[in-house]
């Protein structure tokens, strides 16, 4: 029999006849590390630990401490979560996909006749865990594609003989444990008394391969981990992004409504809402003329024909809605940098004048399926701080630098940490190699020079240009993809936007698409959650409430609010006949930062007694004094 060298991480090598696998060669080191091995690596292909090896090459076993550990359990896991669904409900139910996610996994299910509830979740995790009891052996099995089609027909699996039917290969690799049987590239853990920690948490519908027109499915999502330790802290951490779930606290807070009336994905923005979102805007003002940008405002609509130019309507047009004026078509913009390059054209421009900034807080319309919109932070209607920075191509690198520190600075006044992202050029692009090339090598060597860390996203750039994309990281250490910074020398040429060199010479410039925070109601929606709705003072809407303890001091307290309202406080008056406990209650939960209460001593006194929403309290302050400490507290932070 021919012999193969395995190496292993240490640098070490072991001789073992051809057809050895990866547990054989975890079993001859010892028996306790082949307990704990769950795949492996082999020359970078991840395995399973059944897996023959007939040639030599670099081995790396995968065990519970490893990084691929827990992708992979979540993965395995979806299989049990598949058996257990499918032991409990037969041919009732049909069996599509079911991937590991970030946090997690789900299955996707159909069936005509059972509407899976919450209340169904303790029964399928039952049977989870009698599988997992079992300890049954995960099999790997390749088979034909033919085969695999007739299998699955006779089970009455149709969706699986679809997936079948649009691949191209020979054969198939299937997983099987017990009666289950899956289709699935792999790799998958050995056994199934590796699942020590799983619980399912929530449901969801989601079209068959994200078609419309196609079955709607139910989605069970799900998450699993090494031990229980890890799985009852994450869960605590859903427990507490649910409480701070921007939809409920929206509601809550009395920020925005959504109505079916107006359509889906489109936002009603109630007062106090609109005052935050007025707030943000003005800071975004205020930052961006601070930085050189010059404020610009485009139409919604734009003619169907510059669309074409720009190729928004070849590559972009499934997002977009379309209308007709005069018999002349119309895109209602889902983006604004046409309307900036004809600004640019508006008149003759010089090396001198560059680089030009123009920013526009400009709403536009994008359509979203219906099945992702997601409260605010996926919706249809938004308004971007969107900006173009049109430069010399010898300016690109100072300029990204700009928006890299711009982005620094704003992440830093809202408290968030982040990470970026530099994506490259998609399959659907348009432009030349030689563009692509030179503006992915201008980013990456931006991000380079300033030493931010980042991650390569290959083939998520924009049709028109690669991208670095900004990633926030919020109060419970979750992402959320808001900054980006676009490198187009596309859009330009198309629309045939030059400037006079130093030479005499017409040059085509470069511009760059930038957001810092990106869609204002995601970036709001985000905001809610980081913050759990308690704003810091210069958010908030209502800064501060003046409460009167009896109708005595009814006249002072009004007095108060008017005296405050006027020197710039942002704030309320209750006047009810409600005991002032309640009224303290319904002020924190409102989130309201300080609570004014008037009693006698206070209109004696002519002050106010300031009350912090955690329940901490200051010394009495004389009205002016009280909005001045408010005014000096709101800028500290800002």
């Amino acid at each position: 029999m021919a012999r193969i060298q395995i190496e292993l991480p240490d640098g070490s090598t072991r001789d073992f006849d051809a057809g050895v696998t990866p547990y054989d060669v975890a079993l001859s080191i010892s028996e306790g590390l082949a307990r704990q091995t769950l795949a492996a690596r082999f020359n970078d292909l991840l395995i399973d630990t059944t897996r023959a090896l007939e040639e030599s090459g670099k081995l790396l076993l995968i065990t519970p401490s490893s990084p691929e550990a827990l992708e992979m359990i979540r993965h395995s896991c979806a299989h049990l979560m598949a058996q257990a669904v499918k032991e409990l409900y037969g041919n009732e139910v049909q069996v599509t996909i079911g991937p590991a996610i970030k946090d997690g996994f789900y299955y996707d299910f159909y069936s005509e006749t059972k509407k899976f509830i919450p209340e169904d979740f303790p029964v399928i995790e039952a049977k989870m865990e009698e599988l997992a009891r079992a300890d049954m052996p995960v099999e790997r099995k390749v088979i034909s594609r033919d085969e695999a089609i007739a299998m699955f027909r006779s089970m009455g699996e149709s969706y699986k003989v679809e997936l079948i039917e649009d691949l191209e290969q020979d054969t198939l690799s299937l997983y099987q444990q017990g009666d289950f049987i899956d289709l699935c590239r792999g790799p998958h853990v050995p056994r199934t008394g590796v699942f020590k920690a799983f619980k399912l948490t929530s449901l969801a519908g989601a079209y068959w391969r994200g078609d419309e027109k196609k079955a709607m499915l139910q989605r069970i999502y799900a998450t699993a981990f090494l031990n229980k330790k890890d799985l009852k802290k994450h869960l605590e951490r859903l427990e507490e992004a649910r409480k701070r779930d921007h939809r409920k606290l929206g509601r809550e807070l009395d920020l925005f409504s959504f109505s079916d009336e107006i359509g889906a994905g489109m936002v009603l923005w109630h007062p106090k809402g609109a005052l935050l979102r007025t707030l943000i805007e003005d800071f975004e003002r205020k930052e961006h003329l601070k930085r050189g940008y010059d404020i610009v405002v485009g139409p919604q609509l734009l003619k169907t024909e510059l669309w074409k130019t720009s190729g928004h309507y070849d590559n972009y047009r499934e997002n977009m809605y379309f209308t007709e004026v005069d018999e002349q078509g119309y895109g209602i913009k889902p983006m604004n940098c046409l309307a900036h390059m004809l600004i640019y054209k508006s008149r003759p421009r010089s090396y001198r004048n560059l680089p030009i900034r123009y920013f526009e807080l400009g709403t536009v319309h994008r359509h979203e399926k219906s099945g992702v919109l997601h409260g605010l932070l996926r919706v249809r209607g938004f308004t971007q701080d969107d900006a173009h920075i049109i430069c010399r191509p010898d300016q690109i690198d100072a300029e990204v630098k700009g928006v890299m520190s711009f982005v620094r600075d704003v992440a830093g006044i809202f408290g968030f940490d982040y990470t970026m992202e530099l994506s490259t050029r998609p399959e659907k692009s348009i432009g030349s190699d030689a563009d692509w090339e030179l503006a992915t090598g201008a980013l990456r060597s931006a991000l380079d020079d300033v030493g931010e860390p980042y991650e390569v996203n290959a083939g998520d750039g924009a049709f028109y240009g690669p991208k670095i994309d900004v990633k926030l990281k919020d109060a419970l250490d979750r992402e959320w993809q808001c900054a980006t910074i676009q490198c187009d020398f596309t859009l330009p040429e198309r629309f045939d936007l030059t400037y006079t060199g130093q030479d005499g010479e017409k040059h085509r410039p470069v511009m760059l698409h930038r957001v810092i925070v990106g869609s204002i109601e995601r970036f709001i929606g985000v905001l809610i959650e980081h913050y759990a709705g308690s704003f810091p003072l210069w958010l908030s809407p209502v800064q501060a409430i003046v409460l009167n303890v009896t109708d005595r001091q009814a006249e002072y307290a009004q007095q108060v609010f008017e005296q405050l309202r006027a020197a710039g406080v942002r704030v309320e008056l209750d006047l009810r006949n409600e005991k002032l406990g309640f009224k303290i209650r319904e002020a924190q939960v409102a989130k309201i930062p300080y609570m004014l209460v008037i009693g006698d001593r206070e209109m004696e006194d002519q002050s106010v007694a300031p009350r912090f929403r955690d329940g901490s309290t200051l010394d009495s302050l004389g009205v002016a004094d009280f909005a001045a400490f408010v005014a000096a507290e709101a800028a500290a932070h800002k």
